[in-house]
């Protein structure tokens, strides 16, 4: 017998929900389980505008399924010496490594499949960038959560670690690189499917196909969230003493339709991408392992070469990307005219500023948007010597919507992370940005929790304690074995 309270029909208005969460992803899907687990009472819906829920940014083929932790990202340490937002990382992935495994241990969490054991590596070629990790790796390996990282110079032994990218090489190339055995592959996709259907055993109402376009606060401080079924065709209006917008790259838009001064001069950046992907069991099984690289010089961040192993549906494959595409669409499944949706008056400048300050990132994406698959191809190759074009094929990955936002001196910015906005209110909140979102959403919807709902956290901390929702500092999450989530 569940214990929500069912939301009160009335033939003179629309029902009225506890907690609304627009959009289907791993983010809403979070927060769900969340409340289900702390207050059981409330009354929850989840409208998503898709079919199903997880088939946008969260989909197993719409990201590289890495679970950030800092081990591999070397876009997270620009500065070998500064080990700040890498420890950040490692620190927040642990504490969704706990979150999956309390939800488990209750028996909320069905399917624990989502997790593989996956080393994470880096691999760096030429006496610069062989320097540059030598250095990381002396700055990282001071730290608790860094202590199972190994180093290497040995050709020999990075052959063991990765035999495909070291096959082919010259002899006396400067070749080093790093492993930590405790890395992870996540389909964040069937994660996120598990977390609703924890979320709808507890009480939940879940809506697919349930497209959300208006959001109005009342005099009552309840909001109103209208939109129309786009399988029926049908308007629907609900009420809502909370809402969670969740949407992905629709989220701006709607934070914007809902004239919520803390997103005034905030913009996005639509960024897509590609990686070629192969399933030939002969190659596959020959590289067990998420294997990350330099940018090139003067690449932006998000142009990170990795050669990654993933686990999806009980099958293995391996990808390498990301080759950038544009497109004005914010989601997967968006519309050409998504982008132009979210210009306003208050944010044409920031934007211009954010886009033509970077000039790096304007040649990176006209040169990735002109190369052709021989040219993907090469890079590959660059990686992976003796990649055989008969084995691989480009396949489409999800639409992000990069962050824009106002600067003090440069007027506007492009930011690679997460945003959580909340309302001064606290009845409203919106999640913006891109990675490493997914791998840390329990930290940031445990924010989410702390800034929204202070007044219940004092009767929240025996199960926020049972789930160990208490984020600590560099701690190294622990070694998982294969198909458990830690």
């Amino acid at each position: 017998m569940n214990a929500h309270r069912e939301p009160p029909e009335s033939s003179t208005g629309p029902e009225i929900f506890d907690v609304v969460l627009i959009g289907g992803g791993i983010m809403s899907a979070t927060l769900g389980a969340m409340i289900a687990a702390l207050q059981p009472d409330w009354s929850v819906a989840l409208l998503e505008r898709l079919d199903r829920v997880g088939a946008e940014s969260s989909a197993a083929w719409n990201n590289a399924g890495t679970g950030h932790s800092g081990y591999c990202e070397l876009n997270y340490m620009p500065d070998p010496d500064d080990a700040g937002k890498a420890a950040e990382i490692a620190s927040l992935f642990a504490v969704s490594r706990r979150f999956w495994a309390g939800l488990a241990e209750r028996g909320t969490l069905a399917d624990t499949g989502f997790v593989t054991a996956t080393p994470h590596m880096d691999v760096v070629f030429g006496e610069r960038d062989v320097a540059y990790l030598r250095q990381r790796f002396e700055t990282l390996r001071a730290l608790p959560a860094f202590a199972e990282l190994r180093y290497s110079e040995d050709p020999e032994v990075i052959a063991e670690w990765a035999p495909l990218i070291m096959q082919g090489r010259a002899p006396g190339e400067p070749v080093a690189a790093t492993r930590f055995e405790g890395g992870t592959d996540v389909d964040f996709g069937s994660l996120t499917g598990s977390l609703v259907d924890a979320m709808t055993e507890a009480g939940a109402r879940v809506r697919t196909g349930h497209q959300v376009t208006r959001l109005r606060q009342g005099g009552d401080g309840v909001w109103t969230v209208s939109g129309h079924d786009r399988n029926t065709k049908r308007r629907f209006t609900i009420r809502a003493r909370f809402v969670f917008v969740g949407a992905g790259g629709y989220a701006l838009r709607l934070l914007q339709r809902a004239r919520l001064p803390e997103v005034r001069g905030y913009g996005v950046l639509p960024v897509g991408a590609q990686f070629l992907r192969t399933d030939n069991p002969a190659v596959v099984a020959r590289h067990q392992a998420k294997v990350y690289s330099q940018a090139a010089v003067g690449a932006p961040p998000m142009s990170v070469p990795h050669l990654d192993t993933r686990h999806v549906d009980g099958n293995s494959s391996l990808l390498f990307g990301p080759y950038a595409t544009f497109s004005t669409r914010l989601l997967t499944h968006g519309r050409l005219t998504d982008v132009f949706t979210t210009l306003r008056w208050s944010n044409l400048a920031v934007l211009a500023a954010a886009i033509f300050l970077d000039l790096s990132l304007i040649r990176y994406l006209i040169r990735e948007l002109l190369s052709t698959r021989r040219r993907k191809f090469a890079q590959l190759q660059r990686f992976y010597p003796h990649a055989n074009p008969a084995d691989w094929h480009l396949i489409r990955a999800g639409q992000r919507a990069q962050l824009v936002k106002p600067h003090p001196t440069r007027i506007g910015i492009l930011t690679m992370g997460t945003e959580l906005i909340t309302s001064t209110d606290g009845t409203i909140a919106g999640l913006l940005g891109a990675s490493p979102g997914a791998s840390t959403a329990p930290a940031i919807m445990l924010d989410l929790l702390t800034r929204c709902f202070p007044h219940h956290l004092s009767a929240w901390q025996p199960t926020l304690h049972h789930l160990a929702l208490t984020p600590t500092r560099q701690e190294a999450p622990p070694v998982p074995e294969p198909g458990t989530p830690g």
